[in-house]
């Protein structure tokens, strides 16, 4: 169950209502929030295939078809947060902390493809 997420924040923004629905990723995600201590806005949750093959290079299978969020979160604060959700069991980490600090986030995941990248930047 998740306290401190409504379901329109993990919805596909499209419109479609698909929303993610593994229930290991999403009781992490709530307990990583809990560790947190405060909120985490969520600028980007599940994606539709059709909607991430419109927004991302990974076309109709990337990581938020599945279960991933990216978590707007820029300087101190991102540090602290990446050692968090590692410590969550979050594996697939993708950092953006370049250019303004209104787009700057962190995507966490928790998929087990193989050849599939831990930690990478945009």
């Amino acid at each position: 169950m998740l306290l401190n997420f409504s379901r329109k924040e993990i919805e596909c923004s499209c419109g479609c209502g698909g929303v993610i629905e593994d229930e290991v990723f999403l009781n992490n995600l709530q307990r990583l929030r809990g560790i947190y201590g405060r909120p985490m806005i969520l600028t980007s949750a599940y994606r539709c295939p059709e909607y991430n093959a419109t927004v991302s290079s990974t076309g109709l299978n990337g990581p938020h078809t599945q279960a991933a969020v990216d978590v707007k979160v820029f300087g101190e604060e991102a540090y602290r947060f990446l050692w968090m959700a590692i410590s969550q069991g979050f594996h697939g980490i993708g950092v953006q902390q370049k250019g303004r600090w209104s787009s700057r986030f962190i995507h966490i995941d928790m998929l087990r493809e193989e050849n599939r990248p831990r930690v990478w930047s945009y």
